[in-house]
């Protein structure tokens, strides 16, 4: 159940991450065109600039999350669970900054611990987002007194939410500072590895992507919780040229080299008369992790079929950032590490030698060629392609046309068990994400022969299928097949 929840908030962050690329599209194309004064001779640039930093600054990213979280987790997914969010992040860091704290401890502002400086951070606006959620799932629905009628329902929402937000500023007025100290302390000891800690956060980012727990790992370093914030610094140029990135960098030649040889060696090592419905979902997939860095496709293909295999990927990664960290080559994305946000930040101020990253990804791409074709072979793995001939394999459809949309969406709709076996249906960037009655109703094979990279079983009575980038539209169909 924990786990069904933590997953669920990271599948709401996903919402407020998506905005980050305009912010890097922004700030790329400015900096690319001053790439030395940063928009101080160019009138363009700077207004390219700064518009890419109101989205990456610490507070507005803190706000973004706040109500990117409590729309996510609302059960309506409703516009006033956003607001809901909105004012618990406002209560919060106003009782909490340190100009409150001040005249609540009765101390001078400089006497206040320094936790409370940095009150507005992500973390805070998650906490913010999960309580709206919360409220806006007891209270939507609640009819009050006829004299008190007009703050009934979801009016009720932001009142209740503002009054919660009172008694978790009370609680984060003690606790804050030990939550702030351990996570700084974590960053410390992390950052204090060097490039063994970069390597470490690596490996166990990619170990995490099958629960969906690697985007609270991210928080930690990508964004200001531990005070590390790689993301924002890298973009703002708030950093240290050859360290600041260094947590983004390693998975470029990862995601744009050594998955897509990983995909080139699980097709040479597929069945002769499997490798055209292989290379279907694996050249698709490798070509979505060259271009936007999106790996969940290619990574769910083989992650359950040979999970022995996905360690070794896991190692891989973990291996790559260490040595992009060792060498101090540093490179930044918005979004994701794929070609797009490669290019946007390769003359970003501080880029340090990204074209070495490269370099890296050739070398990279060989290894995971080699390795993965010799393990498949050795250990005869059941990569795509390679399975029993006594299965009935993937059958791959195409998902750029609407109508082979609508015929994916409906089989798969058929295969949870339609109308009598779903509860819900969700979605993140790549996963549909159900609740059905009765997992045993689920025909997976089903589902699998519509060309999905993969399928997870996460509880009882929840299931994930893998779409890939054209999930969104896949859910659309699904709910207006309910709603028939």
């Amino acid at each position: 159940m924990i786990m069904k929840y933590l997953q669920n908030i990271g599948r709401s962050l996903m919402l407020p991450v998506a905005v980050l690329p305009a912010a890097a599209i922004l700030m790329g194309l400015g900096y690319w065109m001053d790439p030395s004064g940063w928009g101080e001779a160019n009138v363009v640039a700077a207004f390219l600039i700064k518009a890419g930093e109101s989205i990456v600054s610490g507070q507005s990213m803190s706000i973004l999350f706040a109500v990117g979280v409590a729309f996510g987790m609302s059960k309506d997914k409703d516009g006033s669970a956003a607001l809901s969010g909105l004012v618990a992040y406002l209560v919060i860091t106003t009782l909490l900054s340190t100009g409150s704290v001040s005249l609540l401890q009765g101390v001078e502002e400089g006497s206040v611990n320094a936790a409370f400086g940095s009150i507005e951070n992500q973390f805070v606006g998650i906490i913010s987002g999960i309580i709206a959620s919360v409220m806006y799932n007891r209270f939507s629905h609640v009819k009050l007194p006829d004299a008190l009628a007009f703050f009934s329902g979801k009016r009720l929402v932001p009142i209740m939410t503002a009054v919660a937000s009172l008694v978790i500023s009370a609680i984060l007025f003690f606790v804050w500072p030990f939550i702030y100290s351990g996570l700084v302390n974590f960053g410390k000891a992390i950052i204090d590895l060097d490039a063994v800690g970069a390597g470490l956060y690596g490996f166990f980012n990619r170990l995490l992507i099958p629960t969906g727990l690697h985007h609270a790992l991210n928080s930690v370093f990508w964004f200001d919780v531990a005070g590390i914030n790689d993301i924002a610094n890298f973009w703002s140029g708030e950093g240290e040229k050859g360290l600041t990135g260094m947590y983004q960098a390693g998975f470029f030649p990862v995601m744009m080299f050594g998955l897509p040889a990983a995909a080139l060696a699980m097709y040479h090592t597929a069945k002769t008369k499997k490798k055209k419905t292989a290379a279907s979902l694996l050249m698709a997939a490798a070509f979505a992790s060259f271009f936007t860095g999106v790996t969940e496709p290619l990574e769910f293909s083989f992650m359950f079929l040979a999970p022995a295999l996905y360690v070794v990927h896991a190692a891989l990664t973990g291996l790559s950032l260490a040595v992009a960290a060792m060498f101090d080559w540093t490179a930044g994305f918005g979004f994701s590490a794929g070609f797009v946000d490669f290019v946007l930040s390769s003359r970003l101020p501080l880029a340090n030698m990204p074209y070495m990253l490269l370099v890296q990804g050739v070398v990279v791409a060989v290894i995971y060629y080699v390795l993965f074709r010799f393990l498949i072979v050795k250990f005869n793995l059941k990569t795509p392609g390679r399975e029993d001939d006594t299965e009935e394999g993937i059958v791959t459809s195409s998902t750029s046309a609407d109508d082979d949309i609508s015929v994916m969406a409906k089989e798969i709709y058929a295969g949870l068990g339609g109308d009598q076996n779903v509860i819900t249906v969700d979605n993140c960037v790549t996963r549909l994400r159900l609740d059905v009655e009765d997992i045993d109703a689920v025909d997976q094979q089903r589902i699998k022969n519509t060309g999905v990279p993969g399928i997870k079983v996460v509880g009882k009575n929840s299931i994930q299928v893998i779409i890939g980038t054209q999930v969104q539209f896949v859910a659309d169909e699904i709910k207006k097949i309910r709603a028939k």
